[in-house]
C-alpha cells in the first residue's frame, strides 16, 4: 500500500465516487481505521463513516457463522438509487394558501393559469412564493394539485400566433358596406365606440333561443342579450333596447359595428336606422369577408369565453336573465394579459 497522503485537502460538498468506494473496501481490509482511510483519500472522517455504515453488508461464512463487510457495490448502488430520486423541490413548497387560491380561481372562477398568475402580480397579492405561469402548468401536467387536471382548463395552445391569409371572396352582401372600406382607426383599436357583433346559438332542436354577443374592440368590454330566436328582427330588439337606455350617448358608445354575413345581420340599413329618430342613421355597419371569422377576433374570443359557461349543445332557453349577466359581468372583470391583466371595467374607468 502507498503512504497515507497526509497533505490532500478535505473536499467538500461532492460525493465519494466508485473509485473511492473500492479504496475504501480495500483499505478495511488492510485494517485501516475511518479516520486513517479520511487522510489518505482527503475526505472529512464522518464521510467515510456514513459510507461504511450504508455499504456494510452481513455476509454468512462457511462455518454458518455471520460476519459484517463493507462492499464497494452496494454503497455505490445505494448511492445511485438515492441519486435517481433527488431534484428540485417544489417551488410552492408548503404555500397551501397560494396553492387554494389557484384552485379555486380555476375551478369556480374559470381562470386559465396565466390569468391567475396575472392577477397575482398586477394586484400584487401576497403570498410566500411566487411561481410563473410556465411552472403553474407545469405542476398542473405532473398532478401536483389535489383539484386541478388539465379537463379544468381552457384550450392549450403553443403560444405560435396563426398567420391568415385574406380570403379573396366577392362580398355576397351587396347592399351592406365591406370591412374593406373601414377606416384605418378602427383597425388600430385606438377609439373607443367600435364593436364587433355576433350570435351564440343553443341547442339543435332547443328553444331556439340565442345569445346575441357585442365585443368592444379596443377595451374588450362585453354586452350580452338573450334573444327568442336567431332572426333579424330580435337583432333589432335589442339593439333598439340599447339605444333607448342610452338615449342621446348612444351615438358615443356606439359608433360602428363588424359582422358576418348571417342572415340575421344581412339588413343593414334597417339595423342602422335609429328608432329614435328613423330618419338618421345611429351606427355604421361593416361586413366581414366570407369564412373569415378571425376579422371579428375580439368577437370569436368572446364566443369562447362564454362557452366556458355554455357548452355546446346546452339549451340556451332554458337560463334565466341572472345566468346571462353573471357571464357578461365575467367576462368584464376578467384579467387580460393584452392590458397587463387589468379588466374590460378597469380599462373603461
Amino acid at each position: 500500500m502507498s503512504q497515507p497522503n497526509i497533505n490532500t485537502k478535505q473536499r467538500s460538498f461532492k460525493h465519494l465516487n466508485e473509485r473511492e468506494r473500492y479504496q475504501i473496501e480495500i483499505l478495511l481490509k488492510d485494517r485501516k481505521k475511518p479516520k486513517e482511510i479520511a487522510s489518505i483519500l482527503g475526505r472529512h472522517r464522518r464521510t467515510i463513516e456514513r459510507e461504511i455504515d450504508r455499504g456494510t453488508v452481513r455476509l454468512l461464512n462457511s462455518n454458518l457463522t455471520y460476519s459484517e463487510r463493507y462492499c464497494a457495490d452496494v454503497g455505490q448502488r445505494k448511492h445511485e438509487e438515492a441519486s435517481s430520486n433527488k431534484g428540485a423541490g417544489l417551488k410552492i413548497g408548503c404555500d397551501h394558501k397560494l396553492a387554494n387560491h389557484i384552485e379555486k380561481r380555476i375551478i369556480k372562477d374559470k381562470y386559465s393559469p396565466d390569468a391567475v398568475i396575472g392577477e397575482i402580480q398586477a394586484k400584487s397579492l401576497q403570498f410566500d412564493t411566487t411561481i410563473c405561469t410556465k411552472t403553474l402548468y407545469s405542476y398542473i401536467d405532473k398532478g401536483i394539485f389535489a383539484n386541478i387536471s388539465n379537463k379544468d382548463l381552457p384550450v392549450k395552445c403553443d403560444k405560435k400566433k396563426r398567420q391568415y391569409e385574406k380570403v379573396r371572396i366577392a362580398h355576397n352582401n351587396l347592399k351592406g358596406t365591406s370591412i374593406e372600406e373601414r377606416p384605418e382607426h378602427i383597425k388600430s383599436r385606438e377609439e373607443y365606440g367600435h364593436w364587433e357583433m355576433d350570435c351564440v346559438v343553443g341547442k339543435r332542436g332547443g328553444s331556439g333561443a340565442t345569445l346575441l354577443v357585442l365585443t368592444e374592440r379596443s377595451r374588450r368590454k362585453e354586452i350580452i342579450r338573450k334573444m327568442p330566436d336567431k332572426t333579424q328582427e330580435s337583432v333589432k330588439k335589442e339593439i333598439d333596447k340599447l339605444e333607448r337606455k342610452y338615449g342621446k350617448k348612444f351615438s358615443k358608445h356606439f359608433k360602428t359595428f363588424t359582422v358576418d354575413n348571417g342572415p340575421e345581420f344581412l339588413n343593414s340599413v334597417e339595423l342602422e336606422s335609429s328608432i329614435l329618430d328613423p330618419q338618421k342613421k345611429r351606427f355604421k355597419l361593416y361586413y366581414a369577408h366570407p369564412y373569415s371569422s378571425w376579422e371579428r377576433g375580439s368577437n370569436e374570443n368572446a364566443n369562447k369565453l362564454i362557452r366556458r359557461f355554455i357548452p355546446k349543445g346546452t339549451d340556451i332557453g332554458k337560463l334565466k336573465h341572472k345566468d346571462i349577466q353573471r357571464i357578461e359581468h365575467w367576462m368584464n372583470n376578467y384579467p387580460r394579459r393584452i392590458f397587463g391583466y387589468r379588466t374590460a371595467n378597469e380599462m373603461a374607468a
